[in-house]
């Protein structure tokens, strides 16, 4: 007889698992897993342009579509190579404008915001004129624009400026505010000045804020830009994509019309991807958002 029994209506004990190790195969899954979803990030966008691509081929050679009309994708193609030395001086003009109209107002949303979070008094005082110059359409803020500032360039800045400067202000002033108020009460615990509360609580809370609001003010920046161009009629010299699309459609050369567009999308796509670098550059060590996820 055993020297140890099981008592009458005792349960049987509970016998730990042999091992903790993953079963045979599983981390392989895992890996191939991984590679298909980073593989269909790329590969299912891709795949989706280039099925566009070919149905617009196909509607225009199967209706006997004018070119002056709707060119095929071969004779825009063919346009970008022809008219490269005349738009890519105009797009190096429309991102310099982008650009510069984006660094302003990321300098100067972001230093109002950090006032904003100093002081209720001046938030309440000047949020609702950022508010106002965010709804207020371009177009129709333009025609005084032009009244009272002489330079063009200045004139596509401005436009490019205002549309941009509301998203990055928004955001971060969010975020500067949103920090957890029991870290709040725990810096005011151990004596912690303001400044020292804003450097290592608030800013650290706000930079996701900070970055979301710069991936959307960049693309914003580019359509002022590109508006303003528009309403302005800027021609030689100075003129970007926008000209180029007006002076194109003048001359029916469609062509040229669809490569300018093309341009302004690509510029747009590789300025969102530049910030999402950055956000991940800067966010991927610390924040939830960045760090990858264990599957």
């Amino acid at each position: 007889m055993s020297a140890v029994s099981e008592r009458a209506g005792e349960p049987a004990p509970i016998e730990a698992p042999t091992s903790a190790r993953p079963a045979p195969g599983e981390a392989g899954e895992s890996t191939r897993a991984a590679m298909l979803d980073r593989a269909a990030r790329w590969l299912l966008p891709v795949g989706v342009v280039v099925a566009l691509v070919v149905a617009w081929h196909l509607v225009v050679v199967v209706n006997d579509i004018p070119p002056y009309i709707l060119p095929g994708p071969g004779k825009v193609f063919q346009s970008l190579v022809d008219d490269w030395p005349v738009l890519s001086g105009a797009l190096v003009n429309t991102l310099a404008i982008t650009l510069l109209a984006l660094i302003v107002a990321t300098l100067g949303a972001g230093g109002l915001a950090l006032l904003f979070s100093q002081s209720r008094l001046v938030e309440y005082s000047l949020f609702p004129i950022a508010v106002v110059l965010q709804v207020t359409p371009i177009v129709a803020v333009f025609p005084l624009i032009n009244i009272y500032v002489d330079n063009t360039t200045a004139k596509l800045l401005i436009c490019a400026w205002i549309v941009a400067f509301f998203p990055i202000l928004s955001n971060t002033t969010l975020g500067l505010n949103s920090a957890d108020r029991n870290l709040h009460a725990l810096f005011d615990l151990y004596g912690a000045n303001r400044w020292q509360t804003l450097r290592h609580l608030q800013l650290p809370a706000a930079m996701p804020y900070f970055l979301g609001g710069l991936r959307i003010a960049g693309g914003l920046a580019l359509i002022g830009a590109v508006v303003a161009e528009f309403v302005a009629g800027t021609a030689g010299f100075g003129s970007g994509l926008a000209y180029r699309i007006i002076e194109a459609g003048y001359r029916l050369n469609t062509a040229r019309m669809f490569a300018a567009l093309l341009l302004i999308s690509a510029a747009g796509v590789a300025i969102y991807l530049a910030l999402s670098l950055l956000s991940h550059l800067v966010l991927r060590k610390w924040h939830e958002s960045a760090i990858r996820r264990e599957r």
